[in-house]
């Protein structure tokens, strides 16, 4: 069980009671084996240091990882979920919250074609049940990474946010959808649109200054299953990549880092440390870490 507890107060999260802004890492790929899941925990120290306070890590996916976290029937997989529970303590244990991430359908192999609602629906009460028995209280679901299980299968995410409420009320869950959440969901991640009375987080923050976009031809090739720049950003990006933080947290909303450097696959990743100042010889994301421990010292909010 975790001794630290988040709860949500209309627009506001709250950590153990007190207002809490999510700066965070997406480190979707983190279960990809128990090497990944190792050296995520050992930099966490590293990672809070900054002032890093949240995280992202999704049982199915992500792209070019393709971790299966769920068996077809929609139950959790017992090593993921042990390797899962690893992740989540150590992440108490730093007063970090974690973001769960569920269903990622998407370019990844580690999604089930068979499945219809019913297993979608299975799959996400089965999450929320063990995060409410665990007593993994820190936690927060995000039910279909940019709606892709929506889009692709034609997954209803308000059903999904229903199956989670229905399995553990006290569980909080967000979806991840183009539009509103729906009522019964307890906040907005990424593509979701922002609402006044529900608390908002960019849970996937990439750079704009990039033609076609950082996921896109910057980051990917068609015939090659990876990602290509892992880790290496121009001068533009990176300013980029800080300002879009600094709009974010002084719009009261939660931002996380999202890189290629971070989730790649292996062989390539993932690479669960800072790395170095994000050029062709120093890849990472050390650059971001720096500014973040910088704007916290500057608003005195560490």
């Amino acid at each position: 069980m975790s001794e630290n507890h988040l709860a949500i107060d209309g627009p506001q999260l709250l950590l153990n009671g007190a207002p809490f802004l999510p700066k965070g890492l997406r480190c979707s790929n983190a279960l990809i084996d128990d090497a990944a899941a190792d050296q995520l925990i050992e930099n966490l120290p590293v990672f809070v240091d900054y002032g890093v306070n949240s995280l992202s890590v999704f049982l199915m996916g992500s792209r070019f990882g393709d971790v299966r976290g769920y068996a077809e029937d929609g139950a959790l997989d017992p090593v993921y979920r042990a390797r899962f529970d690893r992740i989540l303590q150590a992440a108490d244990d730093q007063a970090l919250m974690m973001i769960v991430g569920c269903l990622y359908w998407g370019t990844s192999q580690a999604k089930w074609p068979s499945w219809t609602q019913h297993q979608a629906n299975a799959a996400i009460a089965n999450t929320a049940r063990w995060l409410a028995e665990a007593g993994w209280q820190h936690t927060i679901v995000d039910v279909d990474n940019e709606g892709m299980g929506l889009r692709q299968a034609g997954f209803d995410n308000r059903e999904l946010v229903l199956a989670a409420k229905a399995a553990a009320p006290e569980v909080l869950v967000g979806t991840n959808y183009r539009g509103e959440p729906p009522e019964e969901a307890d906040l907005a991640l990424h593509f979701a649109t922002p609402v006044s009375h529900k608390p908002y987080i960019e849970s996937e923050g990439s750079p704009q200054a990039v033609e076609g976009g950082y996921w896109g031809p910057y980051s990917k090739r068609e015939g090659f299953y990876g990602y290509l720049n892992v880790g290496v950003y121009t001068p533009a990006m990176r300013a980029d990549q800080c300002r879009l933080a600094e709009e974010y947290f002084e719009r009261g909303h939660g931002y996380y880092l999202a890189s290629t450097w971070l989730q790649a696959g292996r062989p390539q990743g993932p690479n669960q440390r800072p790395g170095g100042m994000g050029t062709a010889d120093d890849p990472g994301v050390r650059w971001w870490l720096e500014w973040l421990r910088g704007w916290l010292a500057e608003h005195e909010q560490r």
